[in-house]
């Protein structure tokens, strides 16, 4: 052994004296019973992405940050979001035409003002903080300490006029390699981006592959586009094919680094909002909280790869799982979208869809467009298939008498704890607890935050049962903005599981 070696074990074993380490015990196999429960222990640090929210110089923009109260987190604990402060390139290099936007929300020479949206306030408060016409930026949010479990922001945006017109609402994402989009278009009466916002410190390299009822569509530039570190760069869907469809499935795949993604779905009679990425693909899904005054539910499905996939189509309404009329099973072709129009499918009852196969089970991604209203004034709004609850979810942006929680239970009975924070400006928490019976879906008013000021937040806890499926409608307060947006609540993973480990010197010998 040379002297080297000799130096660096030395150096590593006053290290361990310090600062110990870690490591797995191997195992025994002496027959004893060593099984020890994983620990669950609050996430330390969450990231998120907001898209910019409009190039509308009536867009009103409202940023809602929030942190559940979470046994065992920090003391302390730091949170900001700031704007993204790079320029925005298309694939060619260019900050025009083909992104479909021209740099409005970026400052001149490529920058954007550093200067936090809102300043986020101890957990269990919200915080809010606003914006006003077509420049808002992306922005880049980072959670530390006690801020970090369940971390979430949502980003809501009232429009008074024009394409894409209403309330446009959409949970902070954060980044991830793959993202699915059952439900945009390239038609000739929506405006559809897809927003691409890299939160790192180096580019990342995007694919972005577009499929309709016969398979890919043929794309331009949508391949290698590079997004530049601090970025956020949203790509109009009808520059990159020259194909007009209804029922495009969007699917994002970042080569290299981390992107967040969401989509915006303009249109031009129907107002618009945010289709936020559809859960991981499964064999069976679920699309909770359809408004029970839907006018029309269209629902789009996505058969990743070259299997086809046949669906059994149920709705689990406030009295059980029913088949829609006519609609009992969708046929999805490998590598297609398919579509079908459900029409006012909850007649008045809350409902939610259930998805499963009706034989071979394959892997399929999904979404709805709902459409509320009558005559000009119809909105629509989107819901991704998503996951459970799991163990906690949460929502922001909850206001007076505007909010409307959609629990469904889809396999069997369960009971989930529902609580509304304290306000943004005042008040005190209020909870209660909610029975749900097997295959229904339940509609209700959040309990009210008592002398509640400000937006409220809302968090589901799973108490017991089987797993439960969560979303959000919330209605535009402004009288002259007909307008609603649901974000669904998939479980906040703002604990993770970690493996009970022991100081182990020996490491340093092997």
């Amino acid at each position: 052994m040379n002297r080297t070696t000799l130096s660096l074990i030395a150096g590593v074993a006053a290290l361990a004296a310090v600062t110990g380490f870690a490591t797995l015990d191997a195992p025994d196999t002496s027959g004893a019973d060593t099984t020890r429960a994983a620990a669950r222990l609050p996430v330390e640090r969450t990231g998120l992405v907001c898209p910019a929210p409009s190039t509308s110089d009536l867009a009103e923009t409202a940023y809602t940050s929030f942190t559940p109260v979470t046994k065992g987190a920090a003391a302390k604990g730091t949170a900001h979001l700031t704007a993204a402060t790079e320029e925005s390139t298309d694939a060619t290099g260019k900050t025009d035409g083909k992104t479909g936007k021209t740099g409005k929300s970026k400052e001149k020479g490529g920058k954007t003002a550093a200067k936090p949206v809102l300043a986020p306030k101890a957990p269990g408060t919200p915080a809010t903080g606003s914006t006003s016409g077509g420049t808002t930026p992306a922005y880049l949010g980072t959670a530390e300490g006690a801020y970090a479990p369940g971390w979430t922001v949502q980003e809501t945006t009232e429009v008074a006029a024009g394409t894409g017109r209403g309330l446009l609402g959409v949970n902070c994402t954060a980044p991830d390699t793959e993202f699915w989009f059952p439900g945009a278009s390239t038609a000739a009466d929506r405006t559809d981006y897809v927003h691409l916002t890299n939160p790192d410190d180096s580019a990342a390299v995007v694919d972005i592959e577009l499929y309709g009822p016969d398979g890919a569509l043929q794309t331009t530039v949508g391949e290698g586009i590079t997004v530049p570190p601090h970025a956020s760069d949203p790509i109009l869907l009808s520059t990159l094919t020259a194909e007009k469809q209804d029922a495009v499935t969007v699917h994002v795949n970042v080569r290299s680094g981390r992107v967040g993604a969401a989509v915006q779905a303009l249109d031009d009679k129907l107002g618009g909002d945010w289709l936020a990425p559809a859960g991981d693909p499964a064999d069976s899904l679920v699309i909770p909280g359809i408004p029970k005054d839907a006018v029309s539910v269209r629902l789009v499905a996505f058969a990743p790869g070259d299997a086809d996939a046949d669906l059994k189509v149920q709705l689990a309404s406030s009295t059980g799982l029913i088949t829609p009329a006519a609609h009992e099973t969708l046929h999805v072709k490998g590598g297609m979208s398919a579509s079908v129009d459900l029409g006012d499918v909850t007649r008045g009852e809350a409902g939610s869809l259930v998805l499963t196969p009706t034989d071979d089970a394959q892997p399929v991604v999904a979404a709805v467009r709902v459409v509320r209203g009558k005559g000009d004034d119809q909105e629509s709004a989107f819901i991704p298939a998503t996951a459970a609850v799991g163990t906690r979810a949460s929502v922001a942006d909850n206001r007076a008498k505007a909010a409307t929680l959609s629990l469904t239970a889809p396999t069997g009975t369960a009971q989930v704890k529902v609580t509304s924070s304290a306000g943004s400006d005042g008040g005190a928490t209020a909870s209660q607890t909610y029975t749900l019976k097997p295959g229904t879906t339940q509609d209700v008013v959040p309990p009210a935050p008592q002398g509640l000021k400000g937006t409220y937040a809302i968090t589901v806890e799973h108490v017991s049962g089987a797993p439960v499926y969560a979303a959000r409608t919330l209605l535009s307060t402004d009288k002259d903005t007909p307008g609603f947006t649901i974000q669904t609540l998939p479980d906040d993973r703002g604990t993770v599981s970690v493996p009970e480990a022991d100081e182990n010197l020996d490491v340093l010998q092997r």
